[in-house]
């Protein structure tokens, strides 16, 4: 299904129909402010039904929901605080912990097993989800978190800040609706801001904006359909390629020249029927909500087979993310402040400690993702190897993805959202082999 459409089944059929505009009217950050704080505070009040609360307490979202589910009651808050990581993500906590009350702090230690990708030499150890999920290869580090929060009390509810960059923020390919929209001025002073944070020139991030400029989603389409039918890149950094209604992760590279002809002739067919919104940063932020939304169905399945947990995302909730995306993504990320929308709709409200607000760090997992790339390789070399399910079906081939192993356990750069996706992928197809499906409980499901 597409996101923003409802499933109709009738006599006549199955069907999908939209009942979200593609794109929302714009609305200016301070005049959202209110709604979105209104929104967010229901989301979690919601979840807050009598059951023991946990919270994550880390980066600024998950600390916003944390303090929002105290004002009603007593929260688990839980940091993970692995020193590899090296950010300030506890520091703040300790703060905020003590800050504001019902906020019961607990942090967790990392360990050798806290790395992407630990836990996969015993498939059966996973629940099997509806689709490939990315947190089976950071399955160890969630259940670090979830452990002392299931030692206190089980049947509980956990609030998580996913989703909260998606709506809250915006990546800097909205320069190419500033451009297209011949905002040129504006496009200038927001490259130049985004520029000095990433250490890289305005021009440089101009040039990247300038083709998705020109061009709309059905164009786009077409032309990642030709490139596909071209011969695979020699890999570079994504983030120095241009930007792009539909960009090519590494993984489309690694596919077998058949596979990449199939993918093509779906693009050509699916731009014919493309109906998506004007812009490229509403587009991008519905693609990365439903990303985000079908991962933590998983950890949801995770959490909730493991130890009875229901891990709640209020930031995925559709009130909040329709409050959200009204603002327009040139306010929702700009580089002078950062998430200015959340500070705008809580700074009046006396939730978070303004120290808390005032924070324009984020924490990152990058020290552990590549530790999880070279302390498990020969792990990740047997599931991507010559009896992966992926190059059976001509999905990878081995000898580039082979490369890109053998670099990231020399400690370079590597396309690791590729590998990510890839190993989750291969998890999946070969959980499949051995767990019942649906259809196998009732003979007579399957020949209704």
């Amino acid at each position: 299904m597409p996101t923003g459409h409802l499933l109709l089944i009738g006599p006549e059929g199955a069907g999908a129909l939209r009942y979200e505009p593609a794109e929302y009217g714009p609305v200016d950050l301070r005049d959202a402010a209110p709604t979105v704080r209104a929104a967010l505070s229901e989301a979690v009040g919601f979840r807050c039904d009598g059951r023991p609360v946990s919270a994550d307490l880390a980066g600024l979202d998950s600390t916003t929901l944390a303090c929002l589910a105290a004002q009603r009651g007593a929260v688990a808050a839980v940091t993970f605080a692995d020193a590899r990581l090296r950010d300030d993500d506890l520091a703040y906590a300790v703060r905020t912990a003590a800050a504001v009350p019902n906020l019961a702090h607990h942090t967790v230690p990392g360990s050798p097993e806290t790395v992407y990708y630990a836990g996969l030499e015993d498939l059966s150890a996973l629940p099997v989800t509806d689709a490939p999920n990315a947190y089976v290869v950071t399955a160890s580090i969630k259940r670090a978190v979830l452990d002392p929060v299931a030692g206190r009390h089980t049947a509980g509810v956990h609030l998580t800040g996913a989703a909260g960059d998606a709506v809250l923020s915006a990546p800097s390919s909205y320069l190419a609706d500033l451009l297209r929209e011949r905002q040129h001025h504006r496009a200038w002073q927001h490259a130049q801001a985004h520029a000095r944070l990433r250490h890289t020139s305005a021009l440089s991030l101009l040039r990247r904006a300038r083709p998705a400029a020109r061009t709309d989603l059905a164009g786009a389409l077409r032309t990642t359909a030709a490139e596909l039918r071209r011969p695979p890149r020699p890999w570079v950094p994504q983030a120095e390629r241009p930007v792009s209604w539909a960009p090519l992760l590494a993984t489309a590279d690694w596919m077998s020249l058949d596979l990449r002809d199939r993918l093509a002739s779906a693009l050509d067919v699916a731009a014919e029927l493309a109906d998506g919104p004007a812009r490229l940063a509403a587009w991008a932020s519905r693609q990365d909500l439903a990303r985000v939304g079908a991962d933590t169905t998983g950890w949801r399945e995770i959490a909730l087979t493991g130890y009875g947990i229901e891990v709640a995302a209020p930031f995925l909730d559709n009130e909040v993310i329709r409050a959200c995306l009204a603002v327009p993504a040139d306010q929702r990320g700009t580089p002078g402040r950062y998430k200015p929308l959340l500070g705008e709709a809580f700074a009046p409200a006396g939730v978070l400690p303004p120290f808390a607000l005032a924070r324009s760090t984020k924490g990152g997992f990058n020290a552990l993702a590549y530790a999880g790339l070279r302390e498990h390789a020969s792990v990740l070399r047997d599931l991507l190897g010559p009896s992966s399910r992926l190059a059976a079906a001509g999905l990878i081939t081995e000898a580039p993805v082979d490369t890109m192993l053998q670099r990231a356990a020399a400690g370079q750069p590597t396309a690791q959202g590729a590998l990510h996706l890839a190993v989750a992928a291969e998890v999946w197809l070969r959980q499949l082999e051995t767990a019942p499906a649906w259809w196998e409980v009732d003979s007579r499901v399957a020949t209704a």
